[in-house]
């Protein structure tokens, strides 16, 4: 304790320079994180470089440097934003640096890819499902082709192919579907829709029906279809809500869209996505990434917890992670294998953010059928900036989701 103490001292009495490195180098590599103590992003990297420091001792040295106390540091390694986190090798040579907000499985992995093993083979890559706990054993025409979740049949919608109808839980997913073809002709589409008669339980063509359009106790509408107007007006004294035709409700439903892929959304369900001074919405969480990624701007999300809809903050700064809170908060990324073997996303449906491991473990739990992989929210961000124009238009697209 009194080495290192000596050892900062005579830091700060003759300055931060790299001469400093060579002069006594380093045993271990080393993370330095340049901060400043009432920083936000800084305050949440807090507990993780403290959590590190104590996991790690002997692997990596971990070093905070507040550099509006001690502005030397960051003049010398010209420090352009806060949180900056630099990696030195065993020599003292800087390998990489970062710039805002860095998760503690960001760190390892960029460890682990600068060749330095600090976990000693111990570490986990997080939950990791190739195959389901249980097979689904639903029978397909009870699951809506969109959502994955049950069919309730008095909702139940149809859309015929030429070789095959899919079923879809109600309206509301129709238009999902709807939104997620490429260059869609909706009339044509349209005339393949049927929905289910509330009162009869029969199918009748989706444009002819009468909706009562109404709302739940969260905010999130109803939509209950009527073959005849007179029945829908019955209903209506006891389930309280407007009378629509087909094209009042596919404004409505259309009216808000994903500031990513575009889809339809129920803003109840969505992540609130700011840009500049704009608010928008992402579909899903890994959407709400990718609004950075088409829009070339920074962003801040509110996403909620998959499990308990707790709030998770992110904020970005030149397309990387600026703060993140929780700092604990992980990815979800729902995957399933194609036709050739490869793994592909699972869709928006699949996907989700959670403020802690035990959190998603819990949600997967009620989910066996579920495969994927957890991941950073920094790499959920990351693997939508690779993307390209042309692989952002296809975004979430029927058959284009990779």
């Amino acid at each position: 304790m009194k080495t290192s103490l000596h050892r900062t001292l005579a830091i700060l009495a003759i300055g931060w320079t790299a001469a400093t490195w060579a002069a006594e180098p380093a045993k271990l590599p080393k993370l330095v994180d340049l901060g400043a103590d009432k920083c936000i992003p800084c305050k949440t990297m807090a507990p993780i470089l403290e959590g590190l420091k104590k996991e790690y001792a002997g692997k990596f040295d971990v070093e905070f440097i507040d550099v509006w106390k001690n502005p030397a540091p960051g003049k010398q390694y010209k420090i352009k934003l806060i949180p900056t986190q630099i990696f030195f090798d065993a020599s003292g040579k800087e390998v990489f640096r970062h710039e805002g907000f860095f998760g503690k499985e960001d760190i390892l992995a960029k460890w682990k890819e600068l060749g330095v093993d600090v976990t000693g083979g111990t570490a986990t890559a997080g939950i990791v499902r190739e195959t389901p706990v249980a097979a689904d054993a639903r029978p397909r025409e009870s699951v809506c082709f969109m959502c994955d979740e049950n069919v309730n049949p008095k909702l139940r919608t149809v859309v015929k192919g030429q070789s095959e109808q899919r079923i879809l839980c109600g309206p509301h997913c129709y238009f999902i579907y709807l939104s997620s073809i490429v260059g869609a002709d909706s009339k044509a589409e349209e005339a393949k829709v049927s929905v289910t008669d509330w009162a009869s339980g029969s199918l009748v063509p989706a444009t002819t029906a009468h909706y009562l359009y109404g709302m739940d106790a969260k905010g999130r509408p109803t939509i209950q279809a009527f073959a005849d107007k007179a029945a829908a007006t019955k209903q209506q004294q006891s389930s309280p809500g407007n009378l629509l035709g087909w094209d009042v409700l596919r404004s409505k439903e259309m009216a808000t869209r994903c500031a990513f892929c575009d889809r339809a959304v129920y803003p109840e369900d969505a992540c609130g996505v700011k840009f500049g001074t704009t608010h928008g919405h992402g579909c899903c969480t890994h959407c709400s990434m990718g609004v950075a990624a088409r829009l070339k701007q920074d962003i801040e999300v509110e996403a909620k917890d998959g499990l308990t809809g707790e709030l998770i903050r992110v904020k970005t700064l030149d397309g990387q992670i600026a703060s993140l809170e929780p700092a604990t908060a992980v990815a979800w990324f729902g995957q399933k294998k194609g036709a050739d073997g490869k793994w592909v996303s699972a869709g928006c449906f699949k996907q989700g953010f959670f403020v802690n491991e035990a959190n998603l473990q819990k949600w997967l739990e009620a989910r066996p059928a579920m495969t994927g992989r957890q991941i950073t929210i920094a790499q959920a961000l990351a693997d939508k900036m690779k993307l390209t124009p042309e692989q952002i238009a296809k975004a979430c697209k029927l058959g284009e989701c990779q």
